[in-house]
């Protein structure tokens, strides 16, 4: 006899709870009581035969299975938003303009944009690849309707929906990071990622030298992959035949790279947000974690040489402000 299907309901109240935090708040959102909310999660876990939820002080913090379960329920819930969506005659009608650095649209944009544009047929969208800083004078000329931009204090507040480890990296078949003075391969000045790399070099009396400046990543990959220079790159950036270096390799440690999202003044400001959202809901489950299998002191990932004594730690989300 088939399993009765999951409720998505109740999928959708256990979202909201991991989501917040808190049973109260989140039967607030449900609009339910608690104890309806309680209900459901007790019939949810019964269902699943595992506990989802342990107490943390206040606070309701989902067990191991519980996050399992959470990764599914936000694609379940989101396929039945665009199961409903494809059959909804009022649904979402308009062009957008997003912008986007080429490193990630290499990595995420194609996802996202095939899940928005399956959810919203009649939706069209234009992409322009450009370095963040072009992308935020564009947000403020109007020229862009949105951007997925890496947040940088100093050219103005995104909404943070993704955080990942900025990373030293090399060719796994050469050694020039042991060169006297360090080539690098890094963005035009204005770029965060290379004023992060100097500074810390420059705090490590580090010499160096840039000898490739580009806005393109294909360029400084190819760079590194040749094994002409060093660079620094976000974990989704990662490809075949690269090597991260870390303390090991005589390099000291860089801050997270902050993904974030600006929004421009639209015409079509309910299209914007709901590409908005899904942007985030997409950044949530895209992930890029090496597996535990060590070999002579290496983590390889799909081709990625991990230097010695340093793992990746996962992705994480970090909630927009």
């Amino acid at each position: 006899m088939p399993a009765a299907p999951l409720d998505l309901d109740q999928l959708q109240t256990f979202i909201t709870i991991a989501d917040i935090g808190s049973f109260t708040r989140a039967a607030e959102e449900v609009h339910r009581t608690q104890s309806a909310v309680s209900m459901q999660m007790r019939r949810l876990e019964e269902r699943v035969g595992k506990q989802l939820f342990e107490k943390d002080g206040r606070t309701n913090r989902l067990t191991e299975d519980g996050e399992r379960l959470l990764a599914y329920a936000r694609r379940l819930i989101r396929l039945n938003r665009e199961t409903l969506a494809a059959f909804d005659d009022h649904s979402l009608e308009g062009h957008i303009k997003i912008g986007t650095p080429d490193d990630y649209a290499d990595r995420f944009l194609p996802e996202i944009m095939a899940r928005f544009l399956r959810s919203n047929p009649r939706v069209e969208l234009s992409v322009v690849c450009e370095p963040t800083a072009n992308l935020v004078e564009q947000i403020r000329r109007g020229q862009l309707d949105i951007a997925l931009v890496t947040h940088d204090d100093d050219k103005g507040r995104s909404e943070v929906v993704r955080r990942e480890p900025l990373l030293w990296v090399g060719s796994m078949n050469h050694e020039v990071h042991q060169e006297d003075i360090l080539p690098l391969a890094l963005g035009r000045p204005s770029c965060l990622w290379r004023r992060t790399a100097c500074d810390v070099l420059d705090q490590m009396n580090r010499d160096y030298r840039i000898i490739f400046t580009s806005w393109s990543a294909t360029v400084i990959m190819a760079a590194v992959l040749s094994g002409l220079a060093v660079s620094v790159l976000p974990e989704c950036a990662l490809r075949p035949g690269m090597r991260i270096l870390g303390e090991a390799d005589g390099f000291g440690a860089l801050p997270d790279c902050r993904i974030g999202i600006l929004r421009g003044h639209s015409s079509q400001p309910h299209i914007v947000d709901a590409l908005a959202r899904h942007i985030s809901e997409s950044l949530d489950n895209i992930s890029v974690v090496p597996p535990a299998n060590e070999d002579a002191g290496h983590f390889d990932f799909a081709g990625v040489a991990y230097g010695r004594g340093k793992r990746l730690r996962p992705s994480q989300m970090l909630p927009g402000w």
